[in-house]
């Protein structure tokens, strides 16, 4: 194999375009994996927090950031879960290529709605453990980090990736 096919295996494969739709979907799934568990985890401790003591002690701004990260971390659940609704909607129809993308366009969202998630959880604990510089600051060193591998990583590597083509 070539240094520039094992660089980009899938241009090395010879595979339906059935096939590819099939590997993507399993790859999407193994991926969904790891973010459904974390975001459910996340989601279920958020809907714990008005049960605790302290709770009553947040001031305004808090409950708001609180009630904020309530509603994202429930859609980031809702998006991260829906290919599996939309699976059980589209399974043997020949729809597996609209299936792919559009399972693909929810789990991105999913993650993107995520990172505000822990973004702003880290935010909101700063802001009650030190105060709410902190908190903000917090928050956007998250979202930045975030944004760094989540997003400008695989950007940079896909364009590097072009480039060598």
């Amino acid at each position: 194999m070539t240094e520039h096919a094992a660089a980009h295996p899938s241009r090395e494969r010879h595979e339906t375009t059935t096939e590819r739709m099939d590997r993507n979907w399993n790859e999407l799934l193994q991926e969904l994996r790891v973010a459904q568990t974390g975001v459910q985890i996340l989601t279920g401790f958020l809907l714990t927090v008005p049960f605790q003591q302290r709770f009553g002690d947040l001031d305004e701004y808090q409950r708001g950031v609180y009630l904020v990260l309530v509603v994202l971390a429930v859609a980031a659940t809702g998006f991260i879960v829906a290919p599996v609704s939309l699976h059980r909607i589209l399974f043997r129809r020949g729809l597996k290529r609209e299936l792919v993308e559009s399972a693909d366009t929810l789990a991105q969202t999913g993650l993107a709605v995520l990172g505000l998630v822990l973004a702003g959880a880290s935010l909101l604990l700063f802001d009650v453990v030190v105060d709410r510089a902190a908190g903000l600051w917090a928050g956007g060193a998250v979202l930045l980090g975030l944004a760094l591998v989540w997003v400008a990583l695989p950007w940079r590597l896909s364009r590097r990736a072009d480039a060598e083509d």
